[in-house]
């Protein structure tokens, strides 16, 4: 958005938090954040509010809009499929439309009366920059000879890079004894800060290229993937990459999560597809033997890799068409006065 000449007021990277007793440090930034926003919807009306998932403070940020007679487009679901499935008839009560991603939110939301539009994933709509395939994506980032290549994807806020891609380094240097060829890659994301995400290769035994870039350029150069849980894994399905799901957050955060979450699932991946397609090595279980064990796997197992590769084909399928940008921008046409 920035680059479409979008004002950010508020930069995301200072309020995205992953768990629930990580939300504490920033709960002061994100109330005033709150209240600026509050004040702009008061001093300056928009003839339409477009929000983003983010769902404890949008969900909020509607009511206050709504009591305005702001029109509100809510354009990505909160996962409210996978808990607190009452915040439904809240959204329903505040929001004028609902745009969602992925397949079976529709039927969620078109139960309550509000009106909805499965507009598709706009992951979809990024595959016709992506390089054609494996060898010119190595060619690319420069990795033309190496086997196997590797895409470690720790996430995109600095609590899911500290938790987990420490790990994934020692699982990569337990897998270099058994392929001296390995490589990885590491798509940093623009969220992130580099200095961080590189001192943690830096301390590593294992050759890491780490790459700001588009995610399209540099998952089909990989043979597999070890890939923190989020839109990450629908990234890695579209380009059929074998992957393991990880998962880690504080205790606390995970025993609470683990009293109200009522799906079977935590990767999109799997939720998409109804069944496990690809492992969720979660909490205490996402050590680095066990992560290097499933990777060893995929890259030994042949049957089992081609099981994984027909199931991430389905998951691609049932995403839908390219579009979903210019679909949501025609509903937003629609909603706009005049």
């Amino acid at each position: 958005m920035a680059a479409a000449g979008v004002e950010i007021l508020i930069p995301s990277s200072e309020m995205a938090v992953v768990g629930i007793t990580e939300v504490l440090p920033r709960l002061a930034r994100i109330r005033n954040a709150a209240r600026l926003l509050k004040r702009i919807l008061h001093a300056s009306p928009p003839d339409l509010l477009i929000l983003l998932d983010y769902p404890e403070f949008n969900i909020h940020l509607a009511g206050h809009a709504h009591r305005l007679g702001i029109p509100i487009l809510y354009y990505i679901s909160p996962q409210v499929w996978a808990w607190r499935r009452g915040r439904i008839a809240k959204i329903a009560r505040r929001v004028d439309h609902m745009a969602v991603i992925l397949p079976f939110e529709e039927r969620l939301y078109s139960e309550t009366g509000l009106a909805v539009t499965y507009v598709g994933h706009p992951l979809m709509d990024g595959l016709g920059e992506a390089v054609g395939g494996r060898s010119e994506a190595r060619q690319v980032l420069g990795l033309t000879n190496e086997r196997p290549v590797l895409g470690l994807l720790p996430g995109s806020r600095d609590e899911e890079v500290e938790n987990l891609l420490p790990a994934m380094l020692r699982a990569a240097e337990i897998l270099q004894g058994c392929y001296p060829g390995l490589c990885c890659v590491v798509p940093v994301a623009s969220t992130l800060s580099t200095g961080r995400v590189d001192a943690l290769v830096g301390e590593s035994g294992v050759r890491v290229f780490c790459r700001r870039d588009d995610m399209h350029r540099i998952l089909p150069a990989c043979d597999c993937a070890i890939v923190a849980s989020g839109t990450a894994t629908l990234e890695t399905a579209i380009h059929e990459v074998p992957l393991i799901i990880a998962y880690k957050v504080s205790p606390l955060s995970y025993r609470i999560g683990r009293t109200v979450i009522r799906v079977p699932f935590i990767g999109l991946v799997n939720l998409v597809a109804g069944r496990e397609v690809a492992p969720e090595i979660i909490q205490a279980e996402a050590t680095p033997s066990r992560l290097a064990f499933e990777i060893a796997r995929i890259l030994e197992d042949r049957e089992h890799r081609r099981t994984m590769l027909r199931g991430l084909k389905e998951v691609r399928e049932r995403l839908g068409k390219e579009g979903a940008s210019r679909r949501t921008a025609e509903i937003v046409l629609r909603m706009l006065p005049g």
